[in-house]
């Protein structure tokens, strides 16, 4: 039997402000948690699911499993796609967004004389999974630079870069939606665009397929997976969209779905699972299913990926993109007021989301964020090579937040 649901937020009383929203999460009092961009706290109706899960599993688990795994199942994929703004066929459940990417580019079908193009800015698991990839294929990878320097960077000037950079063999543009390092966020529509003019005058098989990490831009930004122009569009849940840990989501486009073959087993095509059995070849394409790998997962985070859409639209994507953009310009504008602090992120909220990065002068990045942290700031240090402090306000904070985080950067010097 299907465990009772809570009862919906909305109808025990409406979150009309941001404290309401903050009352949700379990969050140590007395911290400013400025790290959405790491890991989430779960707010009450994602602990909710996973608890009514947990509990009918732990109870009965085979049972359930079977009862009621496939259709929960189904249920995420189509509230990610319903988030998503594409068809759930598209959709691939993953539990992360490395493993997303992973799963993405090393599943590419290249040829040995194309190439796959990325940015010096981009994280170590695009760079690896690329890699990798070319192992496998003999294609080649190739980086470039997207800017000098990040706070003084336009949109022209990433898109120029860009396409400056394609060349007639290049099949790959994987980029990132939100620097991690610095808290630059692309101009993706833009690219996109540009894209479809180089693709014009190309073969379907040559066409540049367009990949983005989109984990700190999801559960931010207003952008569908169509409005972003992807191919693919790899995230993780359990940051900015506070769902379940361990759980993330692939969207995939039809050009996309064509030049990729799944890599692991899933269990979620029964197609699949039946052309084994019967001994004869899968019929049908590939599909988010058939790309969403199997084996056994930890099922009540998973199933209560529903409950973490359902969440964030109640709140409005539009609101919450708005609130995050907000705060994170209050914070930009204290820490630029104050001597020896350097911010890296664009002041300009298209080309920056939620992240906020800095340098400070005469001091590592490492022991501010330890003095910080003594002062109960929870900050963190992009594992980059520039090696920025990184503050990132979310929904769970105040504008009070904000200038306690200032003040304490500002007593930390």
């Amino acid at each position: 039997m299907l465990p009772a649901k809570a009862q919906p937020i909305a109808e025990t009383g409406p979150l009309s402000n941001w404290s309401q929203v903050r009352s949700l999460f379990n969050l140590e009092p007395g911290t400013v948690h400025m790290s959405a961009m790491l890991l989430a706290s779960h707010p009450a109706p994602v602990r909710a699911a996973i608890a009514r899960h947990r509990r009918a599993l732990d109870a009965d688990p085979v049972d359930y499993l079977e009862a009621h795994g496939p259709r929960l199942t189904e249920a995420s994929r189509e509230a990610a796609a319903n988030y998503l703004g594409t068809h759930l066929s598209r959709v691939a459940l993953t539990e992360s967004t490395t493993m997303g990417v992973g799963l993405v580019y090393t599943s590419l079908q290249l040829r040995p004389d194309q190439e796959v193009l990325t940015t010096d800015e981009d994280y170590y698991v695009t760079h690896v999974s690329l890699e990798q990839a070319a192992q496998r294929t003999g294609a080649a990878v190739r980086k470039t630079a997207l800017f000098d320097r990040p706070d003084a960077v336009s949109a022209d000037q990433i898109v120029e870069r860009i396409t400056s950079s394609i060349r007639p063999e290049t099949r790959l543009l994987a980029l990132t939606w939100v620097h991690s390092s610095t808290g630059v966020k692309i101009p993706v529509r833009e690219i996109a665009a540009a894209l479809n003019e180089i693709n014009a005058d190309r073969g379907e098989d040559d066409h540049v397929l367009f990949g983005l990490d989109a984990v700190h831009g999801f559960g931010v930004e207003t952008e569908s997976f169509a409005d972003t122009g992807a191919d693919f569009l790899m995230a993780g849940c359990h940051k900015w969209l506070f769902g379940p840990r361990g759980t993330g989501v692939a969207a995939i486009s039809e050009r996309g779905l064509a030049a990729t073959r799944p890599t692991i087993p899933s269990f979620d095509e029964s197609e699949v699972f039946s052309a084994w059995y019967m001994r004869r070849e899968p019929r049908g394409g590939n599909n988010g299913r058939r790309m969403t790998p199997g084996g056994f997962k930890a099922f009540e985070h998973r199933w209560a990926l529903t409950d973490a859409f359902e969440f964030h639209d109640m709140l409005g994507r539009s609101r919450v993109a708005s609130r995050t953009h907000e705060l994170a310009g209050a914070l930009k504008e204290a820490l630029a007021d104050i001597d020896r602090i350097d911010v890296r992120t664009p002041r300009d909220s298209a080309l920056s989301s939620g992240i906020v990065a800095f340098a400070v002068e005469g001091m590592s990045s490492a022991e501010m964020v330890s003095r910080l942290r003594d002062r109960h700031i929870v900050a963190s240090v992009a594992p980059y090579p520039s090696a920025l402090v990184r503050l990132t306000p979310s929904i769970i904070n105040s504008s009070a937040e904000i200038d306690r985080a200032a003040r304490a950067v500002r007593d930390s010097l």
